[in-house]
């Protein structure tokens, strides 16, 4: 088959994130079974018109916003024949039902919601969520794959039908660990993650400010980047809180140095507004570390709540400050979250995860 992503971020560009590491996990397996994947999407600064990653032609048209008006003429004029076009959401679809008489499957991370309102002012915002109501009218009838079962409620209360929903768990590609390993000597929290305010991170650092209260010797790691004006908004607020000798700020590190920091941390915190699954939650589970994460969709599910960390009744610092001293302070539970986080990393898998799109895939063909 000729499969066709449409996605606004291709794994080269430099905002790049989970979803579309998931995205090429998928398509390169596709490739190994045979297809043919092309991915079509922005381009960014220095970037390629066209170029090969993994076996998967990509081609980069426009920016992040006129892209999705080329999309409709790269899929009818490409001279390429599609046998089915996969249609990422990412705050908005490509609107494929209208121009697309192959079959389709729409792909979608998460429903933004409430991000709307962190990410973008008046009045973008307003219709940004008021326009989520028709999004999904175009897309009643067709299949859709999520990452996420509790992204599938949400869909239903956009008058979705259930069965045309398919959960994909997302799995990683580096091996969890076979023991325990040697934490930090005093107790150290990290947080991973690009620096917006939707994902959570002040809440993270008030969190912080009170577990301090409780544990003098405690350390809270920051891995991640974003613009400059928010990342000096952090830097000012942990000054204020006078968190300077306890924080420290990474930046991007490479992919060995993220998980040496994991092996090391004891607890991932992540008070995200909403996930599609929370992939960073996987990968400090595969180093021991367990979570204690904000009740959102995508984080409600990475997470299994008092089994490989703690999922908070209440979306607030206090509590996610609370949760985590309460791990921490039990050494016999923390060691049974370790063991179970472990576990939890080595059942998920590409070779099932790849199968599962593979046969929606099958299934959408026929519908």
């Amino acid at each position: 088959m000729n499969i066709l992503i449409l996605n606004w971020r291709d794994p080269k560009n430099p905002k790049a994130g989970g979803a579309e590491y998931v995205t090429l996990e998928h398509a390169k397996a596709w490739v190994k079974k045979g297809h043919k994947v092309f991915w079509f999407t922005s381009s960014f600064k220095n970037s390629k018109e066209t170029e090969i990653i993994e076996g998967v032609d990509i081609f980069r048209k426009g920016g992040t916003y006129s892209m999705y008006l080329l999309a409709p003429f790269f899929y009818l004029f490409s001279g390429n024949k599609f046998d089915l076009v996969i249609d990422q959401f990412h705050g908005a679809p490509f609107f494929s039902p209208l121009y697309v008489r192959k079959p389709k499957i729409l792909f979608i991370h998460e429903i933004p919601g409430k991000i709307w309102d962190l990410m973008f002012p008046f009045p973008i915002n307003i219709i940004g969520k008021l326009a989520e109501n028709f999004y999904f009218l175009l897309y009643k009838n067709i299949p859709i794959w999520t990452d996420a079962p509790s992204t599938i409620n949400d869909l239903v209360k956009y008058g979705i039908k259930k069965e045309n929903c398919t959960a994909i768990l997302c799995p990683i590609s580096k091996s969890a660990l076979n023991k325990l390993p040697v934490k930090e000597k005093n107790p150290t929290f990290i947080f991973v993650s690009r620096l917006v305010p939707m994902k959570g991170i002040e809440a993270v650092i008030n969190a912080f400010k009170i577990i301090k209260e409780k544990e003098k010797n405690a350390k809270l790691w920051i891995l991640g980047t974003g613009e400059n004006k928010y990342f000096e908004l952090l830097n000012k607020k942990v000054l204020e809180l006078n968190l300077e000798s306890s924080v420290k700020f990474w930046g991007k590190v490479s992919e060995n140095k993220k998980y040496e920091l994991l092996k090391k941390a004891h607890l991932l915190l992540h008070a995200s507004v909403n996930e599609g699954w929370g992939l960073v939650v996987i990968e400090a589970a595969s180093q021991a570390t367990p979570s204690v994460v904000y009740n959102v969709n995508g984080l409600r599910d990475s997470v299994k709540n008092g089994i490989t960390g703690i999922v908070l009744n209440n979306n607030n610092p206090e509590e996610l400050a609370k949760g985590s001293l309460k791990l921490i302070h039990n050494k016999k539970q923390y060691k049974i979250f370790q063991k179970n986080s472990l576990n939890w990393a080595k059942s998920l898998n590409w070779v099932k995860a790849t199968k599962e799109s593979l046969n929606l895939i099958k299934e959408a063909l026929k519908s």
